[in-house]
């Protein structure tokens, strides 16, 4: 899953036409957490949530987390 996050974010930063520096910097963090996020070693929720809020993927996220636990809460024991 880490390494799928990196992807996505390198992604999305290559569309977006910037540089691993231009996104920390713009999102107020290091080129290296840019770098070592991109290659799933660094994905704390805190760097996922400012690299999800830049690229304005936070209502695709919700929608996604509230979807499992909807698949979760419809499951029969029966």
């Amino acid at each position: 899953m880490k390494l799928k996050l990196g992807v996505l974010c390198k992604s999305k930063r290559q569309s977006y036409d910037m540089s691993q520096e231009d996104l920390g910097e713009a999102i107020g963090l290091s080129r290296y957490t840019i770098q070592k996020f991109e290659n799933g070693k660094n994905a704390t929720l805190d760097t996922v949530l400012k690299i999800a809020n830049h690229f304005d993927l936070l209502k695709p996220l919700k929608k996604g987390i509230d979807k499992i636990i909807e698949d979760e809460n419809n499951i029969s024991l029966y």
